[in-house]
């Protein structure tokens, strides 16, 4: 009772995300309702006439919280344009735009497992809500009463009204349209023949990527029965997450005896993709990082190749991304952008960049597996990305490579980076009472050495402080603020640490660099073994 009752869910840069139940600590159509008038509140203080765009995955409620959604804004004189089925979080970012909606709603948990579920805001310029956006909304979501102030339409009763509106099926084709767009070798498919296993792992993914697939000319995509269809109760997956191998357990069952070229998973909402290559005796998963560094370097040596390669191309990641990836930027002529975890982040570089003119954006990723090949939506989308990643394994399968091989190619040319993330959760009161002494610690106590580096400068961007170590001096970050703590170490290897936006966890990210795999791994290791024992120390 406690756990459910002791504070409101707090609605952040991403929202609301909590597990499903009674209680101000929860996800529920009280709490959604409650958030809902509060954005409504926000919205006509700001707009004349403002609409929002709403979507839904998977999950256990997400169509009821969708739809009590549209209820609240139609009752307090919002238009609502609303997807008539579940369809993938990057739609939701594209509809915002192409309907000219003041915002959007999008009921998710991305990879949670099942007993959670969220709600996320975006701003009309298709990108979740930045810091201050999200601030408002919070302060006007505060001053309403969970029952008493709470305006509610029936949902049927809005639709015949005009108020709600479904979003029609032209909206899904621009959106096809668009990522099909993004090739850069169309005619490698037909060449390099795949044989695919696909897994929407019992999300959103199902229809979409299927179509573009089918579109792109992938005619050999075999998709995982038990994972195929809409399910929130994750049956045969309960951490729906395509870092981890388990997501692809029955994928692989599949693929036994069948020379599968590559699989590949979605998570629920459709924004992050994950792959396992055929390297010939086993099926080898690649990170986040591999995966965006490999798609970086098949787009711009593609359109390099090929001549279409713009005037001051743009690379955009989150600073907790690789460095390999600057290493390609640099080699093809692009500038490179850190930005804060968060892909609004991305999303506000695309938008500045497009403002500016002083460059293009080619591609945007995080460690985390979600990337944006194109300007079409302003967050991660993993249709676009498994078209691309199907696209680059043709090509490669061409030349006798996997995706793998281009990877270690890759190592061979760039250097042999190893990028690692480590995460602890901590349940409830304790758990973030916790989270927040250990980021207290690291602050007042900066380690001086980590796994035979030395730290050479430390960044504090709660502080927005950037302090050498050798010489004291201080500058500012340069990004908004945030709970995260960089340290910078001799031989480009790095550490950053921060408490997760969406889960009641700690991250611990961190890189170096090698002579060779091994000798990468046995650094990270080092690195890796160091840190731990120190957070135990804390524990």
């Amino acid at each position: 009772i406690s756990d459910r009752f002791y504070r409101a869910l707090e609605f952040g840069t991403g929202g609301l995300r909590g597990v499903l139940g009674a209680g101000t600590n929860r996800m529920n159509v009280f709490t959604v309702n409650q958030a809902t008038q509060g954005l409504a509140d926000y919205l006509n203080a700001k707009y004349d006439s403002p609409s929002v765009a709403i979507a839904h995955d998977s999950r256990i409620n997400s169509d009821v919280f969708a739809k009590g959604a549209a209820g609240v804004l139609a009752a307090n004189g919002i238009k609502v344009y609303i997807y008539p089925e579940l369809v993938p979080t990057p739609m939701l970012s594209f509809a915002v735009r192409k309907l000219h909606c003041s915002s959007g709603i999008i009921i998710t948990a991305s990879h949670n497992p099942a007993k959670y579920n969220g709600y996320k805001c975006y701003s009309h310029e298709g990108y979740q809500m930045t810091d201050a956006e999200a601030n408002a909304t919070y302060e006007c979501i505060r001053k309403v009463d969970i029952f008493d102030d709470v305006r509610t339409m029936d949902f049927d009763e809005g639709i015949k009204s005009g108020k709600i509106e479904f979003i029609d099926s032209s909206v899904n084709e621009a959106f096809y349209e668009c990522v099909l767009s993004r090739r850069v070798n169309p005619d490698a498919v037909s060449k390099g023949k795949l044989k695919l296993i696909y897994t929407p792992l019992n999300g959103t993914g199902n229809k979409p990527v299927r179509e573009v697939l089918r579109r792109a000319g992938f005619d050999d995509v075999t998709v995982v029965p038990s994972q195929e269809n809409p399910d929130g109760h994750f049956p045969t997956c309960p951490y729906p997450n395509p870092e981890i191998r388990q997501a692809f357990e029955e994928a692989l069952k599949l693929a036994e005896g069948k020379n599968v070229d590559l699989l590949l998973a979605t998570d629920p909402d459709c924004d992050r993709v994950g792959i396992a290559v055929n390297t010939g005796d086993d099926y080898r998963l690649m990170s986040g990082n591999e995966v965006g560094v490999l798609l970086t370097e098949y787009i711009l040596s593609s359109m390099k190749e090929a001549g279409t390669l713009p005037k001051n191309p743009v690379i955009v990641k989150s600073f907790v991304t690789t460095s390999l990836v600057d290493r390609v930027a640099e080699s093809y002529g692009c500038a490179i952008h850190d930005v804060l975890t968060g892909f609004k982040y991305i999303g506000q570089q695309i938008l500045k960049e497009e403002t500016t003119g002083k460059g293009t954006y080619m591609f945007g990723m995080e460690e985390s597996y979600g990337c944006l090949i194109g300007t079409y939506a302003r967050d991660k989308d993993a249709i676009s990305a498994t078209a691309a990643l199907c696209e680059a394994a043709a090509y490669y399968k061409e030349k006798g490579m996997t995706l793998w091989d281009a990877m270690v190619a890759m190592y061979e040319k760039y250097g042999y980076y190893k990028d690692t993330v480590k995460s602890i959760g901590l349940k409830g009161i304790e758990g973030l009472a916790k989270i927040q002494e250990i980021m207290e610690n690291f602050r007042k106590n900066p380690p001086k050495a980590l796994g035979g580096y030395e730290v050479t400068s430390v960044r504090d961007y709660k502080k927005n402080t950037i302090t050498d170590i050798a010489t004291g001096e201080v500058k500012e970050t340069g990004l908004p603020e945030s709970n995260v703590l960089y340290y910078d170490m001799n031989d480009g290897a790095w550490l950053c640490i921060r408490p997760s936006g969406t889960e009641p966890k700690i991250k611990f990210y961190y890189g170096v660099k090698g002579t060779s795999l091994d000798d990468a791994e046995a650094k990270s290791k080092a690195v890796g073994d160091e840190l731990m024992g120190m957070v135990d120390k804390m524990m």
